[in-house]
């Protein structure tokens, strides 16, 4: 069992934003699963998290090594052929897989504006962890990140 991430290399993104949007697309399947989690506030202001967690990824992954193959998109486009390869598997977004979209507050320039008109750039794409049968699938399109 692999978690599997794909990063735009066009984005010539320096080491410290690289990292910061492959924690991103790490953890946004866990953070998924945590919001939609039963919460109960508890004293001092603490959340107790109910949260449940396929077996497969608890008992493969976060009992395992937390195997992780971070591959590289040539750009923009090539990045969304992984959204394609995703959807034909059946994948949901914000389930299956995220699309992590830096704020452009430091580096990068807005690629898209929201209705508000705040401006983001897609830089990456996290799957939850999958099989590493099922992660091959998607990353035989790409090479790993160099």
């Amino acid at each position: 069992m692999r978690q599997l991430i794909i990063v735009r290399k066009d984005l010539n993104m320096s080491p410290g934003k690289l990292a910061a949007q492959v924690s991103h697309a790490s953890v946004a399947f866990l953070s998924q699963i945590l919001l939609n989690g039963d919460k109960n506030t508890e004293i001092d202001e603490t959340y107790t998290i109910t949260v449940n967690i396929p077996a497969n990824i608890y008992e493969e992954w976060f009992c395992g090594i937390f195997t992780k193959t971070i591959c590289e998109a040539k750009n923009h486009n090539q990045l969304l052929k992984a959204v394609s390869i995703a959807r034909d598997l059946g994948f949901k977004e914000n389930e299956d897989y995220f699309l992590i979209k830096d704020n452009c507050l430091t580096e990068l320039e807005p690629e898209e504006f929201d209705e508000s008109g705040v401006g983001r750039t897609l830089t990456c794409i996290g799957f939850k962890p999958l099989p590493d049968n099922v992660a091959h699938t998607i990353s035989k399109k790409y090479q790993l990140y160099k």
